[in-house]
């Protein structure tokens, strides 16, 4: 039964990210622990491995398309190598209790944000790009704006540590609204970011004496991997406000079944 559920979500969590460049972490988590009885610490790890496994896979699929700012993604993801390992260090030690009811209320922010951002990409799409933040040839840097982008990398980064996600949902409007990106090359790019969030997350869990199921980490990436490929085909021709809406919706669900499991311990 458990290769069944691993499977599903697997394919779900790809589906998502593939789709919308991020969320697949926020699936993972509860699935983890609440239907295949991981601790969240945990959880938690295993989600940094799956999400950044099918993150690679989901950035090359982007590329492929010229979907990917490579520059910007790495820079943010740079920026953010801070916070992402601090965070993971805090969450291999955080209780159990309060990861989950934390996660809960991310949730909730989440669903929130995306509830919000469905409908308006036409407006949040600038019709033509805001000049680059940081050049290389000359090099030259635009420093309000850098550091702007160097507060939310962190805060990404933090996050992406702690509760074992990959920011996705915070890093694709910031892509948007901080560095202008055209929503396409958002998506892509917030996966990029995503999995140097992931390999940073995991850098701030080493020497903690959390261990992972490796055959269930293969069956799941292996079915995330297939779901990001198809939602990655799929997404672009979705339509955007139904997609997203419908992820707030089972954002909202898993944030109530998430604190409903916790109190009830």
């Amino acid at each position: 039964m458990d290769i069944v559920i691993e499977i599903t979500v697997g394919l779900l969590v790809g589906l998502v990210m593939g789709a919308l460049g991020g969320g697949g972490a926020i699936i993972t988590v509860p699935a983890l622990v609440y239907l295949l009885d991981q601790p969240p610490a945990v959880a938690t790890t295993t989600s940094l491995i799956v999400v950044g496994l099918t993150g690679i896979v989901a950035v090359i699929q982007h590329a492929r398309h010229g979907r990917v700012r490579w520059a910007d993604g790495i820079a943010f993801g740079l920026l953010g190598t801070a916070g992402a390992v601090l965070g993971g260090r805090v969450g291999a030690e955080a209780d159990p209790d309060l990861t989950m009811g934390l996660f809960a209320a991310l949730l909730l922010l989440v669903a929130g944000v995306m509830w919000r951002r469905s409908g308006v990409q036409e407006r949040t799409d600038p019709k033509e790009h805001g000049a680059p933040w940081v050049t290389w040839r000359p090099f030259s840097v635009r420093w309000v704006r850098a550091w702007l982008v160097l507060v939310v990398a962190t805060g990404v980064g933090v996050l992406t540590g702690f509760f074992g996600v990959g920011g996705g949902f915070a890093i694709v409007p910031a892509l948007v609204l901080v560095l202008r990106l055209p929503m396409t090359q958002a998506v892509g790019t917030s996966l990029l970011v995503i999995t140097l969030n992931c390999a940073t997350g995991l850098l701030g869990r080493l020497g903690t004496d959390l261990s992972v199921d490796v055959p269930l980490v293969a069956v799941y990436v292996a079915a995330a991997i297939v779901g990001t490929l198809l939602g990655g085909w799929w997404g672009p021709r979705l339509d955007p406000t139904l997609l997203q809406r419908t992820f707030a919706v089972l954002l909202v669900l898993t944030a109530v079944y998430s604190a409903v499991a916790t109190a009830l311990g």
